[in-house]
């Protein structure tokens, strides 16, 4: 069994620690050494992606520092634990399987007689089931009419994960003939979400998916009965228009309120179940089955990647042990996703919540302080977008924000404009491009509101184009990041104690039962 130890604790941090400021990264990316470095330092990823590392502050020297901590804190040997069932999850003294929803890593993983690899695969063919009905017109609404648009109700990873990965692929599915239904989302429990979503669609043709494993999230049963409220209004039956994802001990599970039940377990923790019946349920109804397998496929090619024990080879775990270097030896307090890609415009704030909700810790798996940071801040938009908003503070700044793009060389539906000799894509290419060098090179003026200082580390990933299996390797990529970056601090990355308390005292101001500064606050808020 792998050892869990503190990051400080490991001698090859000890080292790694003297090797601050080692690389000066507008020497190393300027001229003919720069071009080197760039064909040099890239990883091959699932899906025909790749990981461009050239403009981060390593060399050699560094990468052997990283490979050694990767050894010490026994990276790969953890990894294989998680996917072969070890209590990975500590807080909660559960397995951590969403790696078994899209392939079989290692060894059948057996849960009171229920082997969970054919459990997944159960859950998927009865969401690809029922998504087939659908649009074959088997389920209909009353009147015998097919939906034409479905809405998933569900908050945090029951939300931004499914809809970052619907946008990602909404132009790809319409380009290449496989759009079967508009999807929406609710998720706040503020009032004008659901009644603005509930205004754009036409109800008697809509699918509405209630998302909740335990089947008493507040948030989303408050927007499930507000749901039905506009349902039962419009003269409808709710029960011929929802369905459900949930556990099978919810109470959701056999309710006959819902015209099927996709069930989920509690070994895949909400910010990793996209590949789960909560992505795949409404992913299936929007665009096929078969793009969600696609989905599944790009992932499980990639977490193979994640099992190579050389860090040159392992483009997630490398990913991993650099976010390290710049978070616990740089000193770097945030990291910028910026995706040159508008389908991936919501992808920063599922990765935002993934990283953050993961090792947003101060203690370790132990439940014993740290005394060492631990995730960085997460942000970012798309590109260019984004460079008309915050990279000024990027460029010129007082904090150095490592950067993370990711770029296509195609767009996904292919039309396209041709203006003073480049297309829009070309244009969006060029903007990626120039950002990484400028970052890194900067440029020297005289007037000091002009200089650059360069010096700002970013890597790349880049693909063909962005398609089901590329967005699949792309998610794994983040998610076994995060794992890596987690088992490295010496943390527990699959709990999320951090959002009950504000849940508790909401539930107390909604009781009427407060005192203090919490009553002062219900009074000005007239609750």
């Amino acid at each position: 069994m792998a050892t869990w130890k503190n990051l400080d604790t490991l001698a090859s941090y000890s080292k790694l620690n003297g090797l601050k400021d080692h690389v000066n990264i507008a020497e190393a990316m300027s001229g003919e050494q720069g071009a080197e470095r760039v064909k040099k330092y890239s990883v091959p990823m699932a899906a025909g992606l790749a990981y461009n590392y050239a403009a981060k502050e390593v060399d050699e020297t560094v990468l052997d520092a990283l490979s050694k901590l990767a050894d010490e804190a026994e990276l790969i040997e953890k990894f294989q634990e998680l996917y072969n069932g070890a209590v990975i999850n500590t807080g909660e003294k559960r397995m951590v399987l969403h790696h078994l929803a899209r392939t079989q890593l290692g060894e059948p993983v057996v849960v009171d007689g229920v082997d969970k690899r054919e459990f997944y695969v159960a859950q998927q063919k009865k969401a690809a089931d029922f998504a087939n009905k659908v649009h074959a017109g088997e389920i209909t609404n009353e009147a015998g009419e097919k939906f034409t648009t479905v809405v998933q109700i569900g908050i945090g990873g029951s939300d931004l994960g499914p809809r970052a990965l619907y946008i990602a692929l909404e132009n790809w599915a319409k380009a290449n003939n496989t759009f079967k239904m508009e999807a929406k989302f609710i998720s706040n429990v503020d009032p004008d979400d659901a009644a603005a979503v509930l205004a754009s669609v036409d109800l008697a043709h809509s699918l509405f998916i209630v998302v909740s494993k335990s089947g008493t999230t507040l948030e989303t049963l408050t927007n499930e009965a507000f749901v039905k409220d506009a349902l039962t209004k419009a003269g409808l039956n709710p029960s011929r228009h929802m369905l459900a994802v949930t556990s099978e001990t919810s109470p959701l599970a056999k309710s006959d309120e819902y015209l099927t039940a996709i069930f989920m377990d509690d070994y895949i923790g909400g910010r990793y179940s996209s590949v789960s019946g909560v992505g795949g349920a409404i992913l299936s109804l929007a665009f096929g089955p078969e793009v969600f397998a696609d989905i599944l496929d790009g992932a499980a090619e990639e977490d193979k990647l994640a099992t190579n024990k050389n860090i040159l080879e392992n483009p997630d775990m490398l990913d991993a042990l650099i976010g390290v270097y710049e978070r616990n030896v740089q000193g770097y307090p945030s990291t910028a996703v910026l995706p040159y890609s508008q389908a991936l415009s919501r992808f920063p704030a599922h990765l935002q919540q993934c990283d953050m909700e993961s090792n947003g810790k101060s203690v370790n798996r132990f439940g014993e302080p740290v005394d060492y940071v631990t995730g960085p801040v997460i942000f970012g938009e798309p590109g260019t977008n984004g460079q008309h908003s915050f990279y000024q503070l990027l460029h010129q700044g007082t904090n150095i924000v490592p950067l993370q793009f990711i770029g296509f060389k195609k767009s996904q539906l292919g039309v396209d404009v041709d203006i003073e000799n480049s297309t829009s894509q070309q244009k969006l290419c060029a903007n990626v491009a120039a950002q990484i060098v400028a970052f890194a090179c900067g440029k020297e003026d005289e007037n000091l509101n002009k200089n650059f200082k360069g010096g700002r580390p970013s890597s790349i990933i880049v693909g063909e184009e962005l398609t089901p299996k590329s967005l699949g390797a792309l998610l794994a990529h983040f998610e076994n990041k995060i794992m890596f970056q987690g088992f490295v601090w010496n943390l527990n990355s699959f709990d999320q104690e951090g959002v009950q308390l504000g849940k508790v005292l909401a539930k107390r101001v909604l009781a009427h039962d407060t005192d203090g500064a919490l009553k002062v606050y219900s009074d000005l808020l007239d609750i």
